[in-house]
């Protein structure tokens, strides 16, 4: 893949836009045809049925979470080695203000459609959808989730789209969590793209808590889109598949002044005791929308000081490195990519 060195991070040479791809025997190919076309219905049918059926119905949240799990367990996802920051291990039940819970914002990475379908099965979060352009995010479902996770990465919402401030999702979602999936694009799970500033607009009495999705196979990540066979036949024809979740301790918007009106966040000011510095860096974000195309926002290596602890906080628990890369290039690699199929 020597023709897309130029997608590398210069400092680490990570290439996190490159798909992975399994090695496989004749003997696990085979026996890997044979898991897919045994599991393929079941999927489709746990699938369709959640999607199509269930999730209109007033079934409570328990039930929803079951089947989504049965989702899971269909494509060969047995086994969850979860770690928490902060916590030892036996006593996790006695640090429940160690875990993402209602009325938080849980940071997520965003390496595959299974990352919506696990957060959905665990926490039934608000999802949203975060740009490099602008501080507010878009509100989504699971399923747009799950498909954003297969789309072209876009540096502006999309024409029509309907945006919040995560402060404003908070307020009218006061019983559940807000997922907030800061890199804005997916990546093979082997480095951190620069965020998006949608974390900007939390207020300063919210927790975030930066969570980490790492998968063992990793082939089924999706950094190059479009990809839906190759991801489900990577899914359902492994015997099973792990995934790593690591929680980090909660971290907070300290540039924000805390205020009751969730909705006003743009009029918030810098507390009187920060330094010029962080003034100027919480002023950078202060707009809705980014229009310069050379803003810190939109590329560049300045970003709010909240941005740069979720970052160093998302990398610390994942073991990866934070990269100087981010959607503008992910565009660029998705282009040459094309190219180079064609």
């Amino acid at each position: 893949m020597e023709k897309f060195s130029q997608f590398r991070d210069r400092g680490t040479q990570i290439a996190p836009f490159l798909p992975i791809n399994g090695s496989n025997s004749t003997v696990q190919g085979a026996i890997g045809l044979f898991l897919f076309a045994f599991r393929l219905p079941f999927f489709l049918c746990l699938s369709i049925s959640y999607f199509l059926v269930f999730q209109w119905l007033p079934i409570g949240s328990f039930i929803r979470k079951a089947w989504l799990w049965s989702i899971l367990l269909s494509s060969g996802v047995w086994w969850i080695d979860l770690q928490v920051e902060g916590v030892r291990k036996g006593s996790l039940f006695k640090k429940s203000n160690k875990l993402p819970r209602p009325n938080t914002v849980i940071l997520s990475s965003f390496n595959s459609p299974l990352d919506a379908i696990y957060l959905a099965a665990i926490f039934d979060p608000v999802f949203t959808a975060s740009y490099p352009t602008t501080r507010k995010v878009e509100h989504i479902s699971l399923f747009t989730a799950i498909l954003r996770a297969f789309s072209k990465p876009c540096l502006s919402p999309p024409k029509g789209a309907t945006l919040h401030t995560v402060a404003s999702l908070l307020k009218s979602n006061p019983t559940r969590t807000v997922v907030v999936f800061p890199e804005a694009t997916t990546t093979n799970g082997r480095g951190i793209l620069r965020f998006a500033p949608s974390l900007d607009t939390t207020p300063a009495q919210i927790a975030i808590f930066p969570m980490s999705l790492r998968y063992t196979p990793a082939d089924v990540t999706t950094p190059i889109p479009e990809t839906y066979f190759a991801t489900m036949y990577n899914l359902l024809s492994r015997p099973t598949h792990c995934i790593r979740v690591r929680i980090a301790e909660a971290i907070y918007n300290k540039l924000e002044k805390e205020t009751p009106d969730y909705g006003q966040l743009e009029d918030y000011h810098p507390e009187g005791s920060e330094t010029d510095e962080e003034t100027r860096l919480l002023s950078s974000s202060s707009s809705d929308t980014v229009t310069d195309e050379k803003s810190p926002l939109d590329g560049g290596e300045q970003q709010s000081r909240l941005s740069e602890k979720g970052g160093e906080a998302l990398a610390r628990i994942s073991r990866s490195k934070r990269l100087n890369l981010g959607v503008k290039e992910k565009i660029s690699f998705v282009e040459a990519w094309g190219k180079n199929k064609r």
